[in-house]
């Protein structure tokens, strides 16, 4: 079963193109448009969840 959690995510322009940033787990990744910065960061919040042990996911929630 799938859980949905909700985080606030940042996107402020750089340069040519966005950057987006998860404050909450300190993540941050770019795109060319406010689109793909805001889905790359999803994917990279996807991947986090996927490989991250529980220990490191605890003390960035925490």
């Amino acid at each position: 079963m799938k859980q949905t959690q909700q985080f606030t995510a940042i996107i402020e322009r750089e340069g040519n193109g966005y950057v987006s940033l998860c404050p909450k787990l300190d993540l941050a990744i770019q795109g060319d448009t406010v689109e793909q910065a805001r889905s790359n960061l999803i994917e990279a919040l996807e991947l986090f969840f996927e490989t991250a042990s529980a220990s490191e996911i605890e003390r960035r929630l925490g």
